[in-house]
């Protein structure tokens, strides 16, 4: 295997990871108003991905500087021809961060409401553009002979990224249903669980949809493995969760992840960002990489960075491991 063909893996995986982690925290972004009934329960919501929502941004990082320095061409076809939508998104992490940051700062209850919903909607429209975006890369896009797309904003609103799109939401929100249960006591607890049951039939419904048409436009025998494991595992967490094993609702919702966005590289490989204009102007790992010297200096700094960061990461998660619930917020808080 070549290196350019283990940083497309890598950066796969880094992907892979963030819509695992941050999936979820978008997830509970997205509930504080379908799910919290006042203030108090908005504020457990919070609290549950209080210490680790920072941490989890930065799978995001690691994808895009290892992807700005794998393969430099597609970083910039991508960045590009996806200006706006990617904006949007980088302007709703910021808003986000601020949100979490600048809420309790102040005792006024319109303060805390306004950042509450700007909690709400800067998680809920990530969770949307980034299915957007995947399903166009997927897709192909009007790249022309100079690896440079021609498009428009019009062109990536297409049916099939839209769908994409809804597929994202929809999972991350039941996602974070699932991790909320996982996460919290007493009727926000049980509520999480029956809002899950409904947002995993909805996402079980969208994501096949979305799962068969990429299997029939670009998919092989490995895409479709894939699927199935997807789809197993989507259908295996809405029973765990009826079940009430939340430990294992939340582990196979986070599969359902994994095999879904593992599905989407194994249909995208040997390119990058097919050209739908005409396959030979498609990027792909060869054309769009660095060299093979840039390559191995980064293939040294990963092996000695990452089980670093993974670590660590892992360590959190463990120190904040506890259940939390409405009697566990002071009413100073408020």
């Amino acid at each position: 295997m070549e290196l350019h063909d283990v940083w497309f893996v890598l950066i796969a995986v880094l992907w892979t990871g963030y819509f695992f982690l941050e999936g979820f925290d978008f997830g509970i972004g997205v509930l504080t108003k379908l799910l919290a009934r006042n203030r108090t329960e908005k504020r457990v919501l919070i609290n549950t991905i209080g210490p680790v929502w920072d941490g989890n941004e930065v799978w995001l990082l690691s994808a895009g500087g290892a992807t700005f320095a794998a393969f430099p061409e597609w970083y910039a076809t991508l960045f590009s021809g996806f200006y706006l939508p990617l904006l949007l998104i980088l302007v709703c992490l910021i808003v986000r961060g601020v949100a979490f940051e600048y809420r309790a700062k102040r005792p006024e209850e319109q303060w805390q409401r306004n950042w509450e919903n700007a909690i709400f909607w800067t998680s809920l429209l990530p969770a949307f553009l980034w299915g957007v975006a995947f399903g166009n890369i997927v897709r192909g896009v009007k790249i022309d002979q100079d690896f440079e797309y021609v498009g428009n904003l019009w062109d990536l609103l297409n049916p099939y990224a839209i769908l994409g799109g809804l597929v994202t939401l929809s999972l991350f929100t039941f996602h974070g249903a699932v991790f909320a249960a996982l996460k919290t006591l007493g009727d926000i607890r049980e509520r999480a669980r029956k809002l899950a049951l409904g947002l995993g039939l909805v996402t079980a419904a969208l994501a096949l949809a979305f799962l068969l048409w990429t299997q029939a436009d670009n998919g092989d025998g490995k895409s479709l493995v894939a699927l199935v494991v997807a789809v197993v595992a989507l259908v295996a967490a809405i029973g765990a969760n009826q079940l009430g094993r939340e430990g294992w609702a939340f582990a196979l919702s986070g599969l359902t992840i994994v095999a879904a966005v593992a599905m989407l590289f194994l249909s995208l490989f040997p390119n990058v960002m097919p050209s739908s204009l005409n396959d030979e102007w498609s990027l792909t790992v060869t054309n769009a990489s660095s060299s093979p010297y840039t390559l191995k200096i980064m293939t040294w700094c990963a092996v000695i960075a990452t089980p670093v960061v993974m670590l660590y990461q892992g360590w959190t998660y463990w120190v904040f491991r506890k259940r939390i619930g409405t009697q566990h917020i002071a009413e100073a808080a408020h």
